[in-house]
Protein backbone atom coordinates (compact mmCIF):
# COMPACT_ATOMS: atom_id res chain seq x y z
CA UNK A 1 0.00 0.00 0.00
CA UNK A 2 1.03 3.60 -0.49
CA UNK A 3 0.28 6.30 2.00
CA UNK A 4 -1.73 8.91 0.94
CA UNK A 5 -2.42 12.54 2.35
CA UNK A 6 -0.21 10.43 4.69
CA UNK A 7 -3.05 8.31 6.12
CA UNK A 8 -2.41 4.71 6.02
CA UNK A 9 -2.75 3.17 2.99
CA UNK A 10 -5.33 0.34 3.86
CA UNK A 11 -7.12 2.84 5.34
CA UNK A 12 -7.87 4.89 2.22
CA UNK A 13 -8.27 1.64 0.27
CA UNK A 14 -11.17 0.29 2.29
CA UNK A 15 -12.56 3.88 2.24
CA UNK A 16 -12.70 4.19 -1.10
CA UNK A 17 -14.01 0.57 -1.12
CA UNK A 18 -17.29 1.86 0.89
CA UNK A 19 -17.53 4.59 -0.95
CA UNK A 20 -18.34 3.36 -4.27
CA UNK A 21 -19.77 0.12 -2.91
CA UNK A 22 -17.23 -1.94 -4.73
CA UNK A 23 -16.81 -0.24 -7.79
CA UNK A 24 -20.39 0.22 -8.11
CA UNK A 25 -21.82 1.12 -12.04
CA UNK A 26 -23.93 4.08 -10.55
CA UNK A 27 -20.61 5.57 -9.37
CA UNK A 28 -19.39 5.63 -12.85
CA UNK A 29 -18.29 9.12 -14.16
CA UNK A 30 -16.26 7.67 -17.21
CA UNK A 31 -13.98 4.74 -19.06
CA UNK A 32 -11.20 4.64 -20.73
CA UNK A 33 -8.58 2.17 -22.49
CA UNK A 34 -6.74 1.62 -19.36
CA UNK A 35 -9.70 1.74 -16.38
CA UNK A 36 -13.13 3.58 -15.46
CA UNK A 37 -13.30 6.36 -13.22
CA UNK A 38 -15.30 6.86 -10.35
CA UNK A 39 -16.80 9.57 -7.94
CA UNK A 40 -16.03 8.62 -4.46
CA UNK A 41 -17.60 11.02 -1.56
CA UNK A 42 -15.35 9.48 1.30
CA UNK A 43 -15.79 9.52 5.17
CA UNK A 44 -14.14 13.12 5.74
CA UNK A 45 -16.74 14.71 3.29
CA UNK A 46 -13.83 15.16 0.49
CA UNK A 47 -14.87 13.84 -2.81
CA UNK A 48 -12.18 12.43 -5.26
CA UNK A 49 -11.78 10.98 -8.61
CA UNK A 50 -10.37 7.11 -8.60
CA UNK A 51 -9.57 5.49 -11.66
CA UNK A 52 -9.80 1.49 -11.40
CA UNK A 53 -7.03 0.07 -13.65
CA UNK A 54 -8.00 -2.60 -15.68
CA UNK A 55 -7.53 -6.18 -14.28
CA UNK A 56 -4.29 -7.35 -15.56
CA UNK A 57 -1.96 -10.80 -15.43
CA UNK A 58 0.61 -10.61 -12.50
CA UNK A 59 4.02 -8.89 -13.90
CA UNK A 60 7.46 -8.86 -13.11
CA UNK A 61 8.53 -7.66 -9.98
CA UNK A 62 10.88 -5.79 -11.94
CA UNK A 63 8.40 -4.12 -13.63
CA UNK A 64 6.35 -3.43 -10.79
CA UNK A 65 9.21 -2.19 -9.00
CA UNK A 66 9.44 0.64 -12.17
CA UNK A 67 5.80 1.48 -11.98
CA UNK A 68 5.95 2.13 -8.51
CA UNK A 69 8.67 4.32 -9.26
CA UNK A 70 6.98 6.41 -11.61
CA UNK A 71 3.77 7.09 -9.60
CA UNK A 72 5.97 7.88 -6.94
CA UNK A 73 7.69 10.63 -9.21
CA UNK A 74 3.94 12.10 -10.52
CA UNK A 75 3.09 12.46 -7.37
CA UNK A 76 5.63 14.87 -6.64
CA UNK A 77 4.91 17.37 -9.96
CA UNK A 78 3.21 20.39 -8.72
CA UNK A 79 1.61 22.56 -11.49
CA UNK A 80 -1.87 24.66 -11.09
CA UNK A 81 -2.53 23.10 -14.60
CA UNK A 82 -1.93 19.65 -13.44
CA UNK A 83 -4.70 17.25 -11.78
CA UNK A 84 -3.27 16.15 -8.10
CA UNK A 85 -2.55 12.71 -7.78
CA UNK A 86 -3.04 11.75 -4.36
CA UNK A 87 -1.53 8.40 -4.73
CA UNK A 88 -1.55 4.94 -5.34
CA UNK A 89 -3.24 1.66 -3.72
CA UNK A 90 -2.83 -1.75 -5.31
CA UNK A 91 -4.25 -5.30 -3.44
CA UNK A 92 -4.99 -8.50 -4.82
CA UNK A 93 -8.63 -7.43 -5.63
CA UNK A 94 -8.25 -3.96 -7.00
CA UNK A 95 -5.63 -1.56 -8.26
CA UNK A 96 -6.70 1.98 -8.55
CA UNK A 97 -5.42 5.82 -8.81
CA UNK A 98 -6.79 8.71 -6.44
CA UNK A 99 -7.12 11.96 -7.94
CA UNK A 100 -9.02 15.11 -7.38
CA UNK A 101 -12.27 15.95 -8.61
CA UNK A 102 -13.26 18.16 -11.04
CA UNK A 103 -16.64 19.32 -11.59
CA UNK A 104 -17.13 20.59 -14.39
CA UNK A 105 -15.50 17.28 -16.29
CA UNK A 106 -13.82 17.11 -19.46
CA UNK A 107 -13.18 19.13 -22.39
CA UNK A 108 -14.36 16.08 -24.30
CA UNK A 109 -17.75 16.89 -23.35
CA UNK A 110 -17.88 20.53 -23.07
CA UNK A 111 -17.27 20.49 -26.66
CA UNK A 112 -20.29 17.68 -26.78
CA UNK A 113 -22.45 19.90 -25.26
CA UNK A 114 -25.02 21.48 -26.83
CA UNK A 115 -26.00 23.73 -24.04
CA UNK A 116 -23.09 24.39 -22.66
CA UNK A 117 -20.83 24.93 -25.48
CA UNK A 118 -22.15 28.76 -25.77
CA UNK A 119 -20.45 29.80 -22.52
CA UNK A 120 -17.01 28.01 -23.92
CA UNK A 121 -15.95 31.38 -25.42
CA UNK A 122 -12.30 32.45 -27.40
CA UNK A 123 -10.88 33.72 -24.45
CA UNK A 124 -11.83 30.51 -22.18
CA UNK A 125 -10.80 28.48 -25.11
CA UNK A 126 -7.08 30.43 -25.51
CA UNK A 127 -6.53 29.48 -22.04
CA UNK A 128 -7.69 25.90 -21.89
CA UNK A 129 -4.82 25.92 -24.46
CA UNK A 130 -2.47 27.83 -22.53
CA UNK A 131 -3.21 25.93 -19.34
CA UNK A 132 -2.69 22.69 -21.63
CA UNK A 133 0.99 24.10 -22.74
CA UNK A 134 1.97 25.33 -19.53
CA UNK A 135 1.27 22.00 -18.17
CA UNK A 136 3.48 19.86 -20.66
CA UNK A 137 6.35 22.48 -20.44
CA UNK A 138 6.41 21.86 -17.01
CA UNK A 139 6.34 18.32 -17.47
CA UNK A 140 9.32 18.20 -20.15
CA UNK A 141 11.24 21.09 -19.08
CA UNK A 142 11.22 21.14 -15.12
CA UNK A 143 10.55 17.54 -13.89
CA UNK A 144 13.48 15.47 -13.61
CA UNK A 145 13.59 13.03 -15.13
CA UNK A 146 10.96 14.76 -17.18
CA UNK A 147 7.76 13.18 -17.87
CA UNK A 148 6.07 12.42 -21.58
CA UNK A 149 1.89 11.52 -20.86
CA UNK A 150 1.19 9.80 -23.82
CA UNK A 151 -2.03 10.16 -23.49
CA UNK A 152 -3.33 13.83 -24.28
CA UNK A 153 -6.47 14.04 -25.46
CA UNK A 154 -10.09 15.62 -24.84
CA UNK A 155 -11.04 13.40 -22.43
CA UNK A 156 -7.78 13.75 -20.72
CA UNK A 157 -8.28 17.84 -19.88
CA UNK A 158 -10.79 18.28 -17.25
CA UNK A 159 -11.53 21.72 -16.68
CA UNK A 160 -12.82 23.32 -13.18
CA UNK A 161 -15.46 25.83 -12.62
CA UNK A 162 -13.57 28.88 -14.24
CA UNK A 163 -12.67 26.91 -17.16
CA UNK A 164 -9.10 26.29 -16.51
CA UNK A 165 -7.66 23.29 -17.99
CA UNK A 166 -6.00 20.67 -15.60
CA UNK A 167 -4.04 17.68 -17.31
CA UNK A 168 -5.07 14.15 -15.94
CA UNK A 169 -4.67 10.75 -16.18
CA UNK A 170 -1.24 9.76 -15.85
CA UNK A 171 -1.76 6.03 -15.50
CA UNK A 172 0.38 5.59 -18.50
CA UNK A 173 2.67 8.07 -18.16
CA UNK A 174 6.19 7.40 -18.97
CA UNK A 175 9.10 8.90 -16.81
CA UNK A 176 12.30 9.18 -18.98
CA UNK A 177 15.18 7.71 -17.66
CA UNK A 178 18.77 7.95 -19.61
CA UNK A 179 18.43 5.42 -22.69
CA UNK A 180 15.08 3.78 -21.95
CA UNK A 181 12.59 5.82 -23.88
CA UNK A 182 11.30 2.85 -25.85
CA UNK A 183 7.98 1.01 -24.95
CA UNK A 184 7.01 -2.65 -26.00
CA UNK A 185 3.58 -1.69 -26.21
CA UNK A 186 1.26 1.20 -28.13
CA UNK A 187 0.07 3.47 -25.13
CA UNK A 188 -2.62 6.45 -25.96
CA UNK A 189 -5.81 7.44 -27.78
CA UNK A 190 -5.80 6.59 -31.81
CA UNK A 191 -6.80 9.83 -33.60
CA UNK A 192 -4.34 12.00 -30.79
CA UNK A 193 -1.34 10.32 -30.94
CA UNK A 194 2.04 10.61 -32.99
CA UNK A 195 2.17 8.53 -36.35
CA UNK A 196 5.61 7.32 -35.27
CA UNK A 197 4.01 5.02 -32.69
CA UNK A 198 2.71 3.55 -35.57
CA UNK A 199 6.08 1.98 -36.61
CA UNK A 200 7.56 2.39 -33.72
CA UNK A 201 7.29 2.26 -30.03
CA UNK A 202 10.05 4.94 -29.26
CA UNK A 203 8.06 7.55 -27.08
CA UNK A 204 9.51 10.68 -25.83
CA UNK A 205 8.53 14.36 -25.61
CA UNK A 206 7.40 15.32 -29.30
CA UNK A 207 4.96 12.59 -29.01
CA UNK A 208 3.11 14.70 -26.80
CA UNK A 209 3.75 17.47 -28.74
CA UNK A 210 1.66 16.09 -31.49
CA UNK A 211 -1.31 15.25 -29.16
CA UNK A 212 -1.36 18.64 -28.30
CA UNK A 213 -1.73 19.82 -31.36
CA UNK A 214 -4.30 17.73 -32.08
CA UNK A 215 -6.17 18.42 -28.68
CA UNK A 216 -5.52 23.10 -30.07
CA UNK A 217 -7.14 22.12 -33.64
CA UNK A 218 -10.22 20.14 -31.47
CA UNK A 219 -10.63 23.15 -29.04
CA UNK A 220 -10.39 25.83 -31.90
CA UNK A 221 -12.70 23.71 -34.46
CA UNK A 222 -14.99 22.44 -31.59
CA UNK A 223 -14.62 19.39 -33.66
CA UNK A 224 -11.69 16.39 -33.71
CA UNK A 225 -9.69 18.18 -37.04
CA UNK A 226 -9.06 14.13 -38.48
CA UNK A 227 -10.29 15.35 -42.08
CA UNK A 228 -8.61 18.71 -41.69
CA UNK A 229 -5.08 16.78 -40.97
CA UNK A 230 -5.66 14.59 -43.59
CA UNK A 231 -6.66 16.55 -46.27
CA UNK A 232 -3.31 18.71 -45.74
CA UNK A 233 -1.12 15.51 -45.22
CA UNK A 234 -2.49 14.39 -48.70
CA UNK A 235 -1.37 17.81 -50.52
CA UNK A 236 1.94 18.68 -51.87
CA UNK A 237 4.00 21.07 -51.12
CA UNK A 238 3.53 22.44 -54.79
CA UNK A 239 -0.58 22.32 -54.53
CA UNK A 240 -0.49 23.21 -50.72
CA UNK A 241 -1.84 26.61 -51.15
CA UNK A 242 -4.10 25.69 -53.98
CA UNK A 243 -6.08 23.41 -52.18
CA UNK A 244 -6.33 25.43 -48.68
CA UNK A 245 -7.54 28.53 -50.97
CA UNK A 246 -10.89 27.42 -50.27
CA UNK A 247 -10.34 27.21 -46.45
CA UNK A 248 -11.66 30.54 -45.07
CA UNK A 249 -10.74 30.96 -41.42
CA UNK A 250 -14.19 31.87 -40.31
CA UNK A 251 -15.31 28.05 -42.15
CA UNK A 252 -12.59 26.16 -40.15
CA UNK A 253 -13.07 27.97 -36.84
CA UNK A 254 -16.03 26.49 -34.39
CA UNK A 255 -19.32 28.31 -35.54
CA UNK A 256 -21.27 27.62 -32.65
CA UNK A 257 -19.58 31.01 -31.06
CA UNK A 258 -19.32 34.18 -32.77
CA UNK A 259 -16.45 35.00 -35.02
CA UNK A 260 -13.64 36.35 -33.06
CA UNK A 261 -12.84 39.67 -33.54
CA UNK A 262 -9.36 42.28 -33.38
CA UNK A 263 -7.24 40.96 -30.83
CA UNK A 264 -8.91 37.66 -29.99
CA UNK A 265 -8.74 36.59 -33.64
CA UNK A 266 -5.02 37.91 -33.66
CA UNK A 267 -4.54 35.17 -30.79
CA UNK A 268 -6.53 32.43 -32.43
CA UNK A 269 -4.37 32.79 -34.98
CA UNK A 270 -1.30 32.28 -33.55
CA UNK A 271 -2.52 29.60 -31.63
CA UNK A 272 -3.63 27.90 -34.68
CA UNK A 273 -0.36 28.46 -37.08
CA UNK A 274 1.38 27.28 -33.75
CA UNK A 275 -0.83 23.95 -33.41
CA UNK A 276 -0.25 23.27 -36.94
CA UNK A 277 3.70 23.07 -36.47
CA UNK A 278 3.36 20.45 -33.98
CA UNK A 279 1.89 18.27 -36.43
CA UNK A 280 4.31 17.51 -38.52
CA UNK A 281 5.04 13.84 -38.83
CA UNK A 282 8.71 14.03 -38.49
CA UNK A 283 9.37 14.54 -34.61
CA UNK A 284 12.09 16.49 -35.11
CA UNK A 285 10.27 19.32 -36.82
CA UNK A 286 7.81 20.03 -33.92
CA UNK A 287 8.74 22.66 -31.87
CA UNK A 288 9.45 21.87 -27.70
CA UNK A 289 6.39 22.40 -25.25
CA UNK A 290 9.03 25.17 -24.22
CA UNK A 291 8.55 26.96 -27.57
CA UNK A 292 5.21 26.29 -27.79
CA UNK A 293 4.45 27.99 -24.58
CA UNK A 294 6.62 31.28 -25.31
CA UNK A 295 5.14 31.50 -29.13
CA UNK A 296 1.37 31.60 -27.53
CA UNK A 297 2.03 33.76 -24.41
CA UNK A 298 3.95 36.26 -26.44
CA UNK A 299 2.00 38.91 -28.61
CA UNK A 300 2.14 39.55 -32.41
CA UNK A 301 1.60 42.66 -33.40
CA UNK A 302 1.18 41.18 -37.26
CA UNK A 303 -1.12 38.50 -36.44
CA UNK A 304 -3.06 41.00 -33.74
CA UNK A 305 -4.27 42.98 -37.05
CA UNK A 306 -5.38 39.98 -38.83
CA UNK A 307 -8.71 40.76 -40.94
CA UNK A 308 -11.44 38.30 -40.81
CA UNK A 309 -11.20 37.49 -44.45
CA UNK A 310 -7.64 35.12 -43.29
CA UNK A 311 -7.36 31.48 -44.87
CA UNK A 312 -5.84 28.70 -43.55
CA UNK A 313 -3.14 28.70 -45.83
CA UNK A 314 -2.07 31.47 -44.38
CA UNK A 315 -0.98 29.68 -41.23
CA UNK A 316 0.47 26.63 -42.82
CA UNK A 317 3.78 25.97 -43.70
CA UNK A 318 4.21 23.98 -46.73
CA UNK A 319 6.59 21.91 -45.51
CA UNK A 320 4.77 21.15 -42.36
CA UNK A 321 2.90 17.86 -43.62
CA UNK A 322 5.38 16.48 -45.65
CA UNK A 323 7.82 12.97 -44.82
Amino acid sequence: MFEIWGYDGRMVYENIIEATEEFDAKYCIGMGGHGSVYKAKLRSGEIVAVKKLNEAPDVEMASRKAFEREIHALMETRHRNIVKLYGFCSSSRHSFLVYEFLESGSLQDILKSEQRITMFDWSKRLNVVKGVAYALCYMHCECSPPIVHRDISSKNILLDEEFEAHVSDFGTAKVLQPCSSNWTSFAGTFGYAAPELAYTMEVNEKCDVYSFGMVTLEVIMGRHPGNLISSLASTSPSSQRHSTDSWPLKEVLDQRIPYPKGYVLGEVAVVIKMALSCLSPKPEHRPSMQQVSRAISAHSPIMLTASEDIKLEELVDPTCFTY
